[in-house]
């Protein structure tokens, strides 16, 4: 009898270790779906679109990467977790995220950031090998220019700082929203892309012939980089080098969010239009 007892101590140990080790899953599964809520699009992980150099190797291979990318913050936590990207073990995850509520206007965010995109906003000079750009990542650096404020975009800057010179396409297709002087971003275009994300464009010295209302399509020429800007008298130029400040808006509900170019920019790094330069 004695030693029956114990075998049904050790088994009743047993069960519930096994529980305790369910409940432990079950609790983190849990936790992390968590990190899916209707505030994501608003977090300031989601906007900073994080994204090392190992996964944007992998990312310039995908045409479509969004939902690839959006899978692959939710499982690591925007970064947190240091896991292998792999589209194809990524996407074995999906059936965990796809049932909240929140999936699909998440997805919706990704594609439109990712998945509209094609060119390079800047040409590249077939004729002169000397001119090129640079970017860094400059997301919410510091602004004074009228209050403090955090910078909402990627600056592309010339090798040569010459108004004029250099050509800026569209990144999409799309359609275009608005056109003209704004204080701060000088002579400006911005363009809605098929699934809705928004891309500004600004500091334009002049425009190619587009309208508000237009049509373009990906690699278009929309004018070119200028320092125009800063100033509520239009046509102000030369409070700052010649550049091109990209910007990417997202407006779930109606809300503007903009969300950090820098990785978009680079994933399109070699993705450029080439012309020769005039």
């Amino acid at each position: 009898m004695r030693h029956v007892r114990y075998r049904t101590y050790i088994f009743l140990l047993f069960l519930l270790a096994v529980f305790a080790v369910i409940q432990m899953q079950r609790l983190k599964w849990i936790g992390e779906t968590g990190r899916l809520n209707k505030e994501i699009l608003t977090t300031a992980e989601f906007r900073s679109q994080p994204l090392d150099s190992d996964a944007l190797a992998i990312v310039r291979t995908l045409d479509s990467p969004g939902e690839i990318l959006g899978i692959y913050w939710l499982e690591t936590d925007f970064g947190r977790k240091k896991e292998p990207f792999s589209p194809p073990d990524l996407l074995s995850e999906r059936t965990r995220w796809e049932t909240k509520a929140e999936w699909g206007s998440y997805l919706t965010a990704c594609r439109a950031i990712w998945d509209d995109v094609e060119y390079f906003p800047v040409a590249e000079a077939s004729n002169r090998k000397d001119i090129t750009v640079g970017f860094e990542d400059s997301w919410m650096f510091g602004r004074s220019y009228k209050g403090d404020r955090g910078h909402e975009g990627t600056d592309i800057m010339p090798s040569v700082n010459r108004r004029g010179l250099y050509p800026v396409v569209s990144m999409t297709d799309g359609t275009v929203k608005s056109k003209g002087w704004l204080e701060l971003g000088g002579y400006r275009l911005g363009i809605e892309g098929p699934q809705g994300a928004y891309f500004y464009y600004a500091h334009l010295d002049s425009y190619a012939q587009v309208e508000e209302g237009s049509e373009v399509k990906a690699g278009d020429l929309l004018g070119y980089m200028g320092d125009t800007g800063y100033s509520t008298t239009e046509g102000t130029t030369g409070n700052f080098p010649v550049h091109l400040h990209v910007g990417i808006y997202i407006y779930p509900e109606g809300e503007e969010i903009s969300i950090n170019p820098y990785p978009v920019l680079k994933y399109l790094e070699e993705r450029k239009v080439s012309c020769n330069f005039r």
